[in-house]
């Protein structure tokens, strides 16, 4: 949502500036320049991206328009899944939660949060780490770096999509000079004519610098943040999960371990301590 609204705001300043200054529209409709631009942009992405980076980066669209990538009620689910599975690996020990862990979407405890099992990242690290713990023994700092390790990998797997539209991006400003050389290319053909028609040419010339560097740090570039801001708020929601299993290693307490999670939790998501206590009463009934 926040990012068609700022779309909206550039479009708006920027042609609504234009207006002010008594400008003509039509003259920023080139459509030669748009498809020099627009479609070496398209074939600098193409070039640059192997086709694993090309699905990740076209599968990564629909999370530039859904607004934050986790919301408090995610955070919310996943302390109380945590809560469950330590409660029930404390009172019937760790081999109780195989079948769980083997097959989540059929688990009693599992089913209950929809949420986390839409998320095949954050469901894999979790039941991976529970299923670690079911085979082998391993201390507490051996799993930190282990879990470490995997929310590095993941993140920086996740960064792919951002990384290749910033790529594009730093190539649009570029992209548009050469329209704009070209532009002017075309006006030296047209040194015989009349002021009036070497104007339009002219200007059309511009417009491809225009568009370039419009796209770039009007567009393209902030989107790449946009989607980089993404992959780290993964980044921290996986860390809850990792903090809180740690804690439980070191002591099998599912009380503190859910409290250790939620203290790493955004400030602006963390629910309060009472509001997660009266959310885990709750579920029990």
């Amino acid at each position: 949502m926040f990012t068609g609204i700022g779309i909206l705001i550039v479009i708006g300043c920027v042609v609504g500036g234009y207006l002010m200054a008594h400008g003509n529209l039509a003259v920023l409709f080139q459509p030669a320049e748009m498809i020099i631009i627009f479609g070496a942009a398209l074939g600098n992405f193409v070039i640059s991206s192997p086709p694993k980076v090309l699905k990740a980066t076209l599968a990564s669209f629909s999370k530039l328009f859904g607004g934050k990538a986790y919301s408090r009620q995610d955070y919310q689910e996943v302390l109380l899944l945590l809560n469950e599975i330590f409660f029930k690996i404390r009172k019937e020990g760790l081999v109780s939660i195989e079948s769980d862990i083997e097959e989540p979407e059929k688990s009693e405890i599992f089913k209950k949060y929809s949420n986390f099992l839409k998320d095949h990242h954050a469901l894999a690290f979790l039941a991976d780490t529970l299923r670690t713990l079911t085979i082998m023994d391993i201390d507490a700092h051996e799993l930190s770096n282990l879990l470490d390790y995997e929310i590095d990998a993941h993140h920086e797997e996740a960064l792919i999509p951002s990384g290749a539209i910033a790529n594009v991006a730093d190539a649009l400003p570029g992209l548009g000079i050469v329209a704009a050389v070209l532009g002017v290319v075309i006006t030296m053909g047209h040194l015989d004519q009349p002021p009036e028609v070497l104007g339009q040419h002219i200007g059309a010339a511009l417009v491809g610098t225009f568009l370039g560097v419009l796209m770039c740090y009007g567009f393209v570039g902030p989107m790449a943040k946009n989607l980089e801001n993404n992959a780290s708020e993964g980044r921290e929601y996986l860390n809850v999960i990792k903090v809180a299993l740690l804690s439980f290693v070191n002591s099998p307490s599912p009380q503190m371990a859910v409290e250790f999670g939620r203290r790493v939790v955004p400030q602006e998501l963390r629910p309060s301590f009472l509001e997660l206590e009266q959310l885990i009463k709750q579920s029990k009934k």
